[in-house]
C-alpha cells in the first residue's frame, strides 16, 4: 500500500484526488497553510493534515508526494521530500497515475465545465466523480463506486486536462482563458483542446463555440440554437427549475435558470446515451441540485435573497445575471444588487471591455478590492472605468441578523436587506458571504 502526501490538500481540486485515492485504498495524509472547513473534513473522513508546511510533514516512510499548481519550488516539504529522495509529481503529472487505468468522462471549457461535470455526475449516478465544486446532491466534490468509470472535471488553465486519459472528452466551449499559460500563443492554446479531443474515443462539444465549430473531428455535436427548443422557467418548491426538449429525445427538466444550464445539461445528456437508456437519463437529469457556490441561494426571504455564485469571467457573470433576472422576474422582484470581487489584476485588465459591459441590468453595483491570488498591484481606475453604473466601493462584508453589511475604512457605510443581491468572485467572498 502506497503512502502518499498531498500539498495544499486544502483545495477544491487537490482535496478531491485524496479523497478518491484514500477511497481507492492508499494511506492519505496532507498539509496546507491554515486550517480550513476542507480540511476538517477530510481529518473526519480518516485523512492525517497538518495546518502549516514544514518539512517536519516529509515521513521517511512516504512514497509520493503530489503538490498543488500553486506550490512553489522554494517549499519546505518539497524540497525535503526531494532530499529524502521521495517521488513527487505536480497534480497535472499525477493525474496520469490516478487515471491511467480508468474509463473516464473528461469535461473542459472555460465557463461551464463544474456544471457540466455535476451534472453528468447525477445522471451516471453509479459512477465516481471528482469535481472542482461540491455537489449539493452528494455533498462533496468527490464521489466514489469501486468500478472503472470517473466522471472528472478536467483543467485547460495549466494544461493538465492533457493526462486526463478521456475516453470521452466533453467540452463546453473553448474561449481563450488564462492565456498566461500558453503564452498568448493562441495557436497553442487552440492546439492543447484539438488535441484532447484527439486522444479520446468519444467527443462531445457545442458548436456554438467559434473554435468547435470549425474543427476538424468526427464527435457529437450540439447546436444549441437548432438543438435545445421550448425553453421555459418555473419554480417547483420554490426552487429553480429549466425545461427543455433536445433534438428528438423529447423534454427534461433540470434545476437551475439559463439557458447555459439547457445547454450543459445537454452535453451531459449526450455523453450518456453510449452507455444509459434514455428513460433512465431523464429520470437520473432530475437528481442534480446544483453545486455549491454557482447561483447558491444563501438567504431565501419574502422580501430578500442573498446569492453566492463563482463566476470571474464576464461570459459566466452575464449568463448568471440573466439567470437572476427570471429569477427576480418568477419572484416578482425588481431591484438586482450585484457585489462584484474582481479576480486577479490580469484577468481584469485582460477582460476590461467585457467586464464593463456584462453588469447591465443591475440596480447598483458594489465593488470589492481585486482578489490578487499571488499577483503583483496594478492600477486600475474602477470608479472611472465603472461610473455608468450606481456605484459603492467597500473593503469587505458580513452578514449580520439576514443583512449584508459593507465597511469601508473599518467603517460599516451600508446595509442591504432587500430585493436579490448576488456576490461575483473566486476569491474570499465566498467566504464572507457565508461568515
Amino acid at each position: 500500500m502506497l503512502n502518499i502526501h498531498f500539498i495544499g490538500i486544502g483545495g477544491i481540486g487537490l482535496s478531491a484526488l485524496a479523497r478518491f485515492l484514500k477511497c481507492e485504498g492508499f494511506r492519505v495524509s496532507g498539509s496546507d497553510i491554515a486550517s480550513t472547513s476542507i480540511t476538517k473534513a477530510l481529518i473526519e473522513e480518516g485523512i492525517d493534515v497538518f495546518s502549516s508546511n514544514k518539512k517536519e510533514n516529509i515521513k521517511s516512510e512516504l512514497d509520493l508526494v503530489i503538490y498543488s499548481a500553486v506550490i512553489k519550488e522554494n517549499n519546505s516539504e518539497l524540497i525535503e521530500a526531494r532530499e529524502k529522495g521521495i517521488k513527487t509529481l505536480s497534480r497535472s503529472e499525477a493525474l496520469k497515475f490516478i487515471l491511467k487505468d480508468k474509463k473516464v468522462y473528461s469535461i473542459c471549457g472555460a465557463h461551464g465545465k463544474s456544471t457540466t461535470t455535476a451534472i453528468l455526475a447525477s445522471i451516471l449516478k453509479e459512477s465516481s466523480a471528482i469535481i472542482g465544486a461540491e455537489s449539493k446532491e452528494f455533498k462533496s466534490n468527490m464521489r466514489y463506486f469501486k468500478n472503472n468509470i470517473i466522471v472528472f472535471e478536467a483543467d485547460e488553465s495549466d494544461g493538465s486536462f492533457l493526462n486526463s486519459n478521456p475516453y470521452c472528452s466533453i467540452v463546453t466551449n473553448a474561449e481563450p482563458e488564462h492565456m498566461e499559460y500558453y503564452n498568448y500563443n493562441y495557436d497553442e492554446f487552440y492546439n492543447s483542446y484539438k488535441k484532447f479531443l484527439d486522444i479520446a474515443k468519444l467527443k462531445v462539444i457545442s458548436i456554438e463555440d467559434e473554435f468547435l465549430n470549425r474543427v476538424d473531428i468526427d464527435a457529437i455535436k450540439l447546436n444549441p440554437t437548432l438543438d435545445i427548443k421550448d425553453i421555459s422557467y418555473r419554480l417547483i418548491d420554490d426552487e429553480p427549475y429549466t425545461k427543455f426538449s433536445l433534438k428528438d429525445l423529447g423534454i427534461f427538466l433540470v434545476w437551475g435558470f439559463g439557458g447555459h444550464i439547457a445547454l450543459n445539461a445537454s452535453l451531459a445528456i449526450l455523453s450518456a446515451l453510449e452507455i444509459m437508456p434514455l428513460e433512465k437519463i431523464r429520470a437520473n437529469i432530475k437528481n442534480y441540485r446544483g453545486i455549491k457556490k454557482r447561483f447558491d441561494i444563501l438567504i431565501k426571504e419574502n422580501n430578500f435573497i442573498l446569492i453566492d455564485d463563482y463566476g470571474h469571467h464576464p461570459t459566466e457573470i452575464k449568463a448568471t445575471i440573466n439567470s437572476v433576472k427570471t429569477y427576480a422576474n418568477l419572484k416578482k422582484i425588481d431591484k438586482i444588487t450585484i457585489i462584484w470581487q474582481p479576480h486577479k489584476y490580469s484577468r481584469t485588465i485582460d477582460n476590461l471591455d467585457n467586464f464593463i459591459k456584462c453588469f447591465d441590468g443591475c440596480f447598483e453595483l458594489i465593488i470589492l478590492p481585486v482578489w490578487e491570488a499571488g499577483e503583483e498591484y496594478q492600477e486600475i481606475k474602477f470608479k472611472k472605468l465603472f461610473k455608468k453604473y450606481n456605484l459603492t466601493f467597500a473593503d469587505s462584508l458580513r452578514v449580520i441578523d439576514k443583512k449584508v453589511v459593507l465597511y469601508q475604512n473599518g467603517k460599516r457605510v451600508k446595509d442591504l436587506n432587500n430585493g436579490i443581491v448576488i456576490g461575483f468572485g473566486a476569491g474570499d467572498i465566498t467566504y464572507q458571504l457565508r461568515g
